[in-house]
């Protein structure tokens, strides 16, 4: 049961922020790349710490910048044909 809370729940927002934004993405609602940029850096946070996981603070990292990309280009217009 300890290991549940071993990251003061944290590690269990970072999840849950991204499942949320996975659902506001699938529903087309920009505001998924905000909380998925927020899970993100829970998660990097997590991964640089208490975690010490390289690979989870890399990985989460360039979803981040996917992510600002996605909302910065959500706005753009289609090319026109």
């Amino acid at each position: 049961m300890e290991d549940f809370l071993r990251y003061w729940g944290l590690d269990w927002l970072a999840m849950a922020l991204s499942l949320f934004s996975v659902y506001l993405l699938g529903n087309k609602n920009r505001a998924g790349f905000v909380v998925f940029a927020m899970a993100n850096t829970t998660w990097i946070f997590l991964g640089l710490t208490w975690m010490t996981s390289l690979g989870i603070a890399v990985g989460n990292t360039v979803f981040l910048f996917m992510n600002i990309r996605g909302f910065v280009n959500w706005a753009r217009k289609a090319p026109a044909k």
